[in-house]
């Protein structure tokens, strides 16, 4: 099955933050408040995919506010921080919605989404991703985490989904 056959049947989206979402750079102030930094690009293809009715959902290792701000602006419809294993999680998700793995679409960047880059229909991860991760997906985007990677799957995913 191609790339576009494979999204045409995605339902639900899934992301990683940091690396995917961001450049993965991490900024912390004086007062140890840590700040991210989120492309405008990646936030439109994820508000349209939520519009459109697609299920989006932010599965990161890391707790923060920042983030729980920009899934509500972007009307992600479910967020997990602070998860070291993320694939139970994907599956609570899946299950709520009556989805299987061939209707699931996930970006990841690092080693704590191998676990899921390895399940999913398509396993997607930023150009800058590690080679271990790179080496798992079978959609690569052209764009580095943070510069567009996520805009350019949420595109593909839309796009596909609008030719069946």
């Amino acid at each position: 099955m191609d790339i576009k056959e494979r999204a045409s049947k995605i339902k639900l989206l899934a992301f990683d933050v940091d690396g995917v979402m961001t450049d993965g750079s991490i900024t912390y102030d004086e007062n140890g408040i840590e700040y991210k930094t989120f492309n405008a690009k990646d936030g439109h293809g994820l508000a349209k995919m939520a519009k459109s009715g697609f299920i989006t959902a932010i599965i990161t290792g890391r707790n923060n506010g920042t983030v729980d701000r920009r899934a509500t602006d972007l009307r992600v419809t479910e967020v997990y921080q602070g998860v070291k294993n993320k694939l139970p999680i994907l599956e609570a998700i899946m299950q709520k919605y009556e989805l299987d793995f061939s209707q699931v679409a996930y970006m990841g960047d690092d080693e704590p989404d191998i676990c899921i880059l390895e399940k999913v229909s398509i396993a997607a991860c930023p150009s800058d991703a590690v080679k271990r991760v790179q080496n798992t997906c079978n959609f690569i985007s052209s764009k580095e985490g943070g510069k567009g990677a996520v805009r350019e799957l949420c595109d593909l995913v839309f796009d596909s989904s609008k030719e069946q």
